[in-house]
């Protein structure tokens, strides 16, 4: 008996090997994947210093946007097996098939083999789960992390076990430091389920959940209480963060900000509507007497700079060519792209105004039903009928004195699913790919709800057993709705076909309800297939169509535009007058901008180099990023990853040019994001600018002069697509 329950369930392995073939395929092809993220893998190879802050650049004086864990894994595999795309994006595979296995075995014990094998199925093909585990983006550890605690808090409970409830809220802990608050999403349905579900005397239950949020307390702040501790001159600056604050960073950039769309200037001057915004932050803080040299070679990253308003002309005349992008919260006018481009032709059900970032990134409008709109409805929302559907079955027979571990666990998945599904109904400022969120919950609730309408149909079960068509109907319906807006791309055959499925396997089961037939188990499932042949298709398009490292996103154009999702490409056609805007692919992943070694600017910055540490300074991070992460150059990043940060001052460049430290500086290319003109202008009216023939690629001439030359040329745009770049030698 015991080897039977041990046994293999031989129809998981297609399902794993499913999930492992979406994720994993051609991930050997994304040469730097999100450069941001690679870059500081790079600079974390180099010493323990950069290791522990996640510092993006080789000098260790500023971290990227996040806590560290998860670059610390990958830096882990980057050390075992090189720094490489595919190294880098490894651990995401391998934890979206961790994933698939998770809600296989919570689900199995309570609701059975078919219902395990459902969720593991519908897990496997949430598109927006294929498309972020293919990346190095932080979301699908993330979603592991929270279904490893999920699990101990489930054995946990079922057996009365203190520690694995410690174990459980203490992972959500480790989660904080992957994404902060968004790990805290599932903490409703935590302390729900422990309340419910755990077995134990109310005194000791109390006790233990006390103790249990005090780990989740602990956890989550060791690492921003450590960094905050000790002084800003020496650590880097904390990366997009306003107060050079990691529990600032947590609450607001990353916390509040999301909900609000209220971004600030430093992690939003990459967005249209923050160009020319980078420099409007406030003090570091009074000022040293010099930059203090760490011996990783980490600069002081504490001193004051006041940074002056920059209203960049230029820029806003580059976007305002490009279609009015800095309008109101970052929205397109009247919802029009530019270049006269617009969504897909669907409808938005719902809500009034995307509000803050949201619409900016294709998220829809804001409302109880943004979940269905054209914009999100591709990345994980397609089973949502048999969902809502499920849970009127599973919870059709529930009394006061009767609540089963089947209830408590869909009470469970529910508390996940429906505050994310809030949050992301309204919140402000958010990227699709962040609805990997809602693929776990959809996914256990799919198989358990689904199983329980093929009880009650398989019973003939009242009212209950009209659920099972109706659900298929409904679904196949909510598919053919999201797939036939992209007719024009995929073909109208898709949608139609499993229209025409949907209804007629509806009506198949709708006659042969009140009678047996041998092949009535076949229609069933057969019905729920016809369900699935929206999601799989979409769970595919990152691999058949083009992935996106940078910002992924499921759909047959979300992977192709500069910002992902349904219809949010960049135009590449004419932006002003004549003027093609720059593609956006590159070796780092379709839609993810990404400069490459010149191998006559590394030669020429090589041979010129007289004992500096470090090779050069830029003022764009992706400029830094091809260096060190192919050639492990020692670079230095002045503004983090929007080039707005106030990492540096002009006196600790001073320094660190007087020290022999650095001597070129790179200006211009993402830089004009919103960089911090008091550097700029230092760097300018000290250097002496090299003639681009000496040190670039297939030039013959020197830089262009800043003014409105490269708007109208079309080359800059006023943002750094395809900018001009120039190299100054500052000698002292």
């Amino acid at each position: 008996m015991n080897n039977t329950k041990r046994r293999m369930d031989l129809v998981l392995l297609p399902i794993v090997l499913l999930a492992a073939f979406l994720n994993g395929y051609g991930i050997w092809n994304d040469q730097y994947a999100n450069s941001y993220y690679t870059t500081a893998v790079g600079s974390m190879l180099s010493n323990f210093h950069n290791f522990f802050y996640a510092s993006l650049d080789s000098a260790g004086s500023v971290t990227v946007d996040k806590p560290p864990v998860v670059f610390w894994i990958q830096t882990a595999f980057a050390y075992v097996f090189g720094l490489h795309g595919w190294s880098v994006i490894l651990p995401q595979v391998l934890a979206g098939i961790g994933s698939v296995l998770l809600i296989y075995f919570m689900v199995k014990p309570t609701y059975g083999l078919v219902a395990a094998r459902i969720s593991a199925l519908a897990m496997a093909t949430v598109p927006v789960v294929a498309a972020v585990s293919r990346t190095n983006n932080i979301d699908s550890m993330l979603v592991f992390t929270l279904l490893l605690g999920s699990w101990f808090l489930f054995k946990g409970s079922k057996q009365g076990s203190a520690w694995r409830i410690l174990v459980a809220f203490g992972l959500i802990g480790v989660a904080f430091n992957m994404k902060m608050l968004q790990a805290y999403m599932i903490l409703p349905a935590f302390y729900l389920f422990y309340l419910l579900a755990f077995q134990a005397k109310w005194r000791r239950k109390i006790i233990l959940l006390i103790g249990s949020t005090a780990v989740l307390a602990v956890v989550s702040l060791s690492w921003a209480v450590t960094v905050d501790s000790i002084p800003e001159d020496e650590r880097p600056y904390i990366g997009s963060s306003e107060t050079n604050s990691v529990m600032e960073l947590a609450f607001g950039y990353n916390g509040l900000a999301r909900l609000t769309g209220q971004q600030n200037t430093s992690g939003n001057a990459g967005m249209p509507n923050a160009i020319g915004q980078g420099n409007n932050r406030g003090n570091r803080g009074e000022m040293s007497a010099g930059p203090n040299q760490t011996d990783s070679g980490s600069l002081g990253a504490g001193q004051d700079v006041n940074a002056p308003d920059n209203g960049n002309s230029n820029a806003s005349k580059g976007m305002n060519a490009m279609g009015g992008m800095n309008g109101p919260n970052g929205n397109f006018p009247n919802g029009q792209m530019p270049n006269d481009m617009e969504m897909p032709n669907g409808r938005n059900f719902g809500g009034n105004g995307g509000g803050g970032m949201g619409g900016m990134f294709g998220t829809g409008e804001k409302g109880p039903l943004r979940l269905f709109q054209t914009e999100l409805s591709g990345q994980a929302s397609w089973l949502l009928p048999v969902v809502l559907l499920g849970c009127i079955a599973l919870f059709a027979g529930l009394r006061r004195r009767n609540i089963t571990n089947k209830h408590k666990e869909a009470l469970f998945w529910l508390a996940w699913l429906l505050p994310v599904a809030a949050f992301f109904s309204v919140a402000g400022f958010f990227h699709q790919y962040y609805l990997i969120m809602l693929a776990p919950p959809v996914a256990a609730l799919t198989g358990a709800g689904f199983v329980a309408m093929w009880k009650s149909y398989h019973d003939r079960n009242g009212w209950q057993a009209w659920l099972l068509p109706v659900s298929v109907l409904l679904t196949t319906l909510f598919g053919w709705y999201i797939m036939q807006v992209y007719n024009d791309t995929i073909g109208a055959g898709w949608s139609i076909s499993e229209l025409i499925a949907g209804i007629l396997i509806t009506v198949i089961l709708i006659v042969m309800l009140h009678r047996t037939h041998r092949w009535k188990q076949s229609f069933i499932i057969a019905g729920f297939m016809v369900m699935l042949i929206g999601p799989i298709y979409w769970a595919f398009t990152p691999i058949t169509y083009g992935g996106n490292s940078m910002i992924p996103a499921a759909g047959p154009t979300g992977s192709n535009g500069m910002f992902g999702g349904a219809g949010m490409g960049m135009p590449m056609g004419n932006v002003a007058g004549d003027t093609e805007m720059p593609a956006m692919g590159g070796r780092g992943g379709m839609g993810n901008r990404n400069e490459e070694v010149d191998t006559v600017t590394l030669n020429y910055l090589k041979e010129h180099n007289t004992g500096e540490t470090y090779l050069f300074a830029t003022t764009d991070y992706n400029q830094a990023a091809p260096y060190i992460i192919d050639e492990r150059a020692a670079v230095i990043t002045l503004g983090g990853f929007s080039g707005s940060d106030p990492v540096y001052t002009t006196e600790e460049l001073e320094q660190l040019v007087k020290s022999g430290q650095v001597k070129y500086f790179m200006v211009g290319g993402m830089g004009g994001r919103g960089g911090n003109t008091d550097i700029s202008d230092w760097i300018k009216e000290h250097g002496t600018e090299i003639p681009t023939s000496e040190w670039k690629t297939g030039t013959d001439s020197g830089s262009m002069d800043n003014g409105d030359t490269e708007n109208e040329a079309g080359l800059g745009f006023g943002f750094g697509f395809g900018g001009q770049t120039t190299l100054y030698e500052v000698k002292l």
